[in-house]
């Protein structure tokens, strides 16, 4: 079992950083009122509105940043303003035992792929595929699903079956294993680097993406399969996958899915709305104990295990 952070509560300072892209100043103070109105206390680490070219100041700045959330024992929790790109940049700068000792929860999704595989690998640390203040906590509750949220941050018992709108079976059958994964361009990404993404034999794969032409997924798909990382899997779970489809008609990435675990020898779901969604973005918990079902009309992600203590 990985090492799970202490759950959040009202009042808990959350530290605020920007470990990749710029953004604005709205989309910031936006995520800010949410994160308030949830009953938290964000507090901006002291980078957070650095710019250097397209990112949100230099490397070490932006290490400095969560190495001091990390450390400052008044912080409970560490949350991303957006991905984008760059959040690679800090893995050289981090310290895999400063993150187990401050055991606190990371929560981001897309380009901070990067972070969670590293949580999540190198550290052995549940953290959280979740909402931003850009674009998701700034539209309240059009942009993150509460409820799923709060549950996995907030509650040590486990989140049970997940069944939200629009889930899709692509293969049959069940399987259990720990759940991980991320953006796939940024599990892509890592590989051939000292923290690729290396999961357990049995895992199971959570993988989103978004404006991804057809062609494209198909050569992830590709690489995830020469690379081990499929057949490592026992079961897979699908994001949405936004502006994945041909924009003209013709090829959808539905078409590419099916392709690809035609002869998968586990379950495939797909449609679950977490990362980049068109609606509220629910939040998953990586490196839990989880159960892939896809048996006639139940089709369903079930988290066995708390995410957090």
């Amino acid at each position: 079992m990985s090492l799970r952070p202490r759950r959040l509560q009202s009042g808990d300072r959350l530290a605020v950083v920007a470990p990749a892209s710029p953004f604005t100043r709205a989309e910031f103070d936006g995520g800010m009122a949410e994160l308030v109105r949830l009953g938290f206390e964000p507090v901006p680490m002291p980078s957070v509105f650095d710019r250097d070219v397209f990112v949100a100041g230099t490397a070490e700045a932006r290490a400095a940043d969560l190495r001091r959330a990390l450390s400052d024992p008044s912080l409970a929790g560490i949350i991303a303003v957006r991905g984008g790109y760059g959040s690679a940049q800090l893995l050289p700068w981090l310290d895999p035992q400063q993150v187990r000792a401050a055991a606190k929860p990371f929560i981001g999704y897309s380009d901070t792929t990067a972070l969670l595989t590293f949580f999540t690998g190198a550290c052995d640390l549940v953290a959280f595929h979740g909402p931003m203040l850009a674009g998701r906590l700034e539209r309240g509750l059009e942009g993150y699903h509460a409820a799923s949220f709060l549950q996995a941050l907030g509650h040590a018992t486990p989140m049970g079956e997940l069944t939200p709108a629009g889930l899709s079976m692509v293969a049959p059958g069940e399987h259990r294993g720990v759940l991980l994964g991320g953006t796939v361009t940024q599990l892509l990404a890592s590989l051939g680097t000292p923290w690729a993404f290396a999961p357990p034999p049995g895992y199971i794969l959570f993988f989103d993406e978004v404006r991804e032409r057809p062609y494209r997924l198909d050569r992830m798909l590709t690489q995830l399969s020469q690379s081990g990382l499929l057949q490592r899997a026992g079961a897979v779970v699908v994001g949405e996958l936004p502006g994945c489809d041909e924009p003209e008609g013709g090829v959808t990435a539905t078409d590419v899915l099916r392709r690809h675990f035609a002869s998968f020898p586990g379950p495939v779901i797909a449609g679950f709305p977490s990362g980049h969604t068109t609606g509220p973005t629910w939040t998953l918990p990586f490196g839990v104990a989880a159960c892939v079902v896809a048996q006639g009309a139940r089709v369903a992600l079930v988290i066995e295990e708390p995410a957090v203590q």
